[in-house]
């Protein structure tokens, strides 16, 4: 019965999305040969350049974040290249996987799910590469699965003090638009992102910016198809190179109403409000697990990511709570992904097009749950939260 209403989808991905995103893509196609949508077109690569903290070029593909993982490889490498992977999550072993596919050598640095990627255990790896054979670092800047955030920068001072040529590529699937990334400030090469998360747009769009170190690389890249080849679409000669082909006219308007909804606020508002949104989930989590079995899957506060919560109850547990509040209350939260058991562990996405009451809401439609439920847990987590909101 209290389901009935409005659902909400606390997710991490795909993200509400806004009215306004809503309203600019309920439209006709229009002409895809010139006129409204070419001159729309031109107004995106500026703005994505801008969001993602960087001067250099940026393609746009029909796609989802496994696509943009493709598109970033074939443009850089050829078969039997080597690249690095520092792994903290399920997302990472992804993009490593979609490398080894593609038939490149992969060297793995697993650490493990609760932890960021550490710089010096990189440094270490590229330190032993003395014939310089990786020709790449893949970093997930948060894994969506754990809700680990690493330190890019990080990253790019341990390449520089071996003095190694590897690009610096970055999946900034889940964090663009929710936690701080500065491409060029930070040292990445490449860096990849998708329309469904802190774009606030549905899935369907994935984003590719490179520096004129990755374009040079391109220029030897074995692996490059037509398809995905970024040259063309980042400077077309015509207006189909953008896409190869027929434009996704829908997706591009509800893309530029919601990059224009980030410029409204401003990125550095959008980190903010992400950032205590963020703290008010974790002191409501805090406060549960004073007296019950809730447990973050990462510990160190500086380590989580602004856009999701992982978390964890007892085996079954978590299950349980993510039916109870989707079929009692309309509220769907994220599923355990890459850990075992897999019952044991749910997600809350806080990305994108949220504020304080959707947060204080999915955080009260969980404590409804734990009572129902009898999941044992502290008290005080909404004042907690509420707390967090009141002294922003």
């Amino acid at each position: 019965m209290l389901a009935h209403g409005r659902s909400y989808l606390a997710i991490p991905g795909p993200s509400v999305v806004p009215d306004r995103v809503l309203r600019a893509m309920h439209r006709a196609s229009p002409d895809i040969y010139e006129g409204e949508i070419v001159d729309l077109t031109e107004t995106l690569i500026p703005s994505l350049r801008a969001l993602a903290g960087t001067r250099h070029q940026a393609a746009i593909y029909i796609g989802n974040g496994h696509a943009s993982w493709e598109a970033s490889l074939v443009n850089v490498l050829s078969r039997g290249d080597k690249v690095l992977v520092p792994i903290c999550g399920h997302f990472g072993r992804g993009w490593a996987g979609v490398a080894s596919d593609l038939g490149a050598e992969v060297e793995v640095i697993d650490f493990g799910p609760t932890s960021p990627i550490d710089p010096a255990r990189v440094e270490d790896a590229l330190r032993a590469d003395r014939d310089h054979r990786i020709k790449a670092v893949l970093a997930v800047h948060v894994d969506t699965s754990t809700s680990v955030r690493s330190d890019i920068a990080a990253l790019r001072r341990a390449l520089d003090a071996v003095g190694h040529p590897a690009l610096l590529m970055a999946d900034c699937v889940a964090s663009l638009g929710c936690d701080r990334f500065e491409m060029d400030a930070w040292g990445a090469d490449v860096m990849i992102a998708a329309s469904q998360k802190g774009l606030m747009c549905p899935p369907g769009l994935c984003f590719v910016w490179f520096n004129d170190r990755a374009a040079q690389a391109r220029k030897a890249a074995g692996l490059v198809t037509p398809y995905w080849d970024w040259t063309g679409r980042a400077n077309p000669d015509a207006f189909w190179r953008y896409w190869f082909g027929t434009a996704p006219a829908q997706a591009l308007y509800g893309l530029r109403e919601a990059l224009d909804m980030i410029e409204e606020e401003g990125p550095e508002r959008v980190w903010a409000r992400h950032a205590t949104l963020a703290r008010a989930v974790w002191a409501a989590c805090e406060a549960w697990g004073q007296g019950g079995p809730l447990r973050f899957n990462v510990p160190d506060p500086q380590a989580r990511s602004h856009a999701i919560t992982a978390l964890s109850l007892d085996p079954g547990q978590a299950d349980a709570l993510r039916r109870w509040t989707k079929d009692n209350t309309g509220v769907t939260l994220g599923i355990g992904l890459g850990r075992e058991p897999a019952d044991a562990f749910f997600r809350i996405g806080h990305m994108g097009h949220v504020n304080a009451h959707m947060v204080l809401g999915v955080l009260a439609t969980i404590e409804a749950g734990l009572q129902a439920l009898k999941i044992p847990h502290g008290t005080g987590a909404l004042a907690a939260a509420a707390g967090v909101v009141a002294a922003a």
